[in-house]
């Protein structure tokens, strides 16, 4: 690991000027960023810790709830509001790495986490994402772990995180603070696909802060299910996930949220099958034609062709479950 500078402002101010400039990262809880600079994956030149602002707080909004980028994903899975409210959100969660990480790592943190994709972290194998224009190693090796949604020929690789796909099911916006003021960006619009611009994993501009989100009320929190399928019972990233909630009036689909991680290099959204289920009756023939809409487009490479009968089968089981018809 190599030398780098560390700062700790103690307001936004100064953290914006600090990151505005070359070779600076914001470090917060260091779950993942540690990680990446063990690895030589990145390299700062120096490190802004924003601990010191207050994005802590997690409150009831007007028309819903407001969670500062600071609050730690324990916090946040534990919260007795959005157990109640937006349970989606805490079931996520704690699905998610381990509850020592989950005890450091923060919302905004987990945010801009990068793939796990391991071509991406061994600086030896090609990789567009890490080095642009030495192309894609997982393309043509093991590549069991990787997208079937929105790929790219530069890229591969999926999004690891799990709260991430809730967030995206539960329609939250990202509170995003500039020099030019406070910007809102809607969470599926957060995150980016691969394109020609692996290297680019968001939307937010090199000179911005995340400060937030918020979470908009909705009549889910009775059915709501987040399933992660993976290869052991605990910290390990998904191999397919779903978070589903649907607001049921006497057996019927007034409304639904569908997104899925460990698919795509973002949390992929399932607009088509939530309109699908709209006004149907919650059956399991209902979720499993929903999940083969869910499936239109997607491709499988040769070690990951089990996700194409895997995902339909995840998004019927987490349907069923949110449902109550487990």
């Amino acid at each position: 690991m190599k030398q780098f500078q560390y700062v700790r402002p103690a307001n936004q101010q100064s953290v914006l000027a600090a990151i505005a400039q070359p070779g600076t990262k914001i470090i917060a809880g260091g779950s993942n960023l540690v990680d990446l600079m063990k690895h030589g994956v990145m390299a700062p030149d120096k490190l802004v810790d924003i601990n010191k602002l207050p994005l802590r707080n997690i409150s009831g909004i007007s028309n819903g709830l407001h969670i500062g980028a600071l609050a730690l994903n324990s916090q946040v899975a534990e919260d007795q509001q959005v157990k109640t409210k937006f349970p989606l959100l805490s079931q996520a969660l704690n699905a998610g790495a381990s509850a020592q990480l989950r005890n450091m790592a923060t919302v905004g943190g987990n945010m801009m986490q990068r793939t796990r994709c391991p071509y991406f972290y061994d600086t030896a194998m090609p990789c567009n994402k890490r080095a642009p224009g030495t192309g894609c190693g997982a393309k043509e090796g093991f590549n069991r772990m990787h997208a079937i949604f929105g790929f790219s020929d530069k890229c591969i690789a999926v999004h690891p995180s799990d709260m991430c796909v809730a967030l995206a099911a539960l329609d939250a916006t990202v509170l995003i603070q500039g020099k030019k003021g406070v910007r809102k960006l809607k969470f599926t619009d957060f995150h980016r696909l691969p394109g020609v611009t692996p290297e680019l994993d968001n939307n937010l501009a090199k000179d911005e802060l995340i400060t937030g989100l918020e979470i908009p009320n909705n009549n889910f929190a009775q059915h709501s299910y987040y399933l992660k399928v993976r290869d052991r019972a605990s910290y390990a990233f998904a191999l397919i996930s779903v978070a589903a909630a649907l607001d049921i009036h006497n057996g019927i689909i007034k409304d639904a949220r569908l997104a899925m991680g460990g698919v795509a290099h973002k949390p992929w959204r399932l607009t088509a099958a939530e309109q699908l289920l709209k006004g149907k009756p919650a059956t399991v023939a209902n979720f499993e034609q929903a999940a083969q809409v869910a499936m239109q487009g997607a491709k499988a490479f040769k070690d990951n062709a089990f996700k194409l009968k895997m995902a339909p089968a995840s998004i019927t089981e987490a349907l069923t479950h949110a449902a109550g018809l487990a």
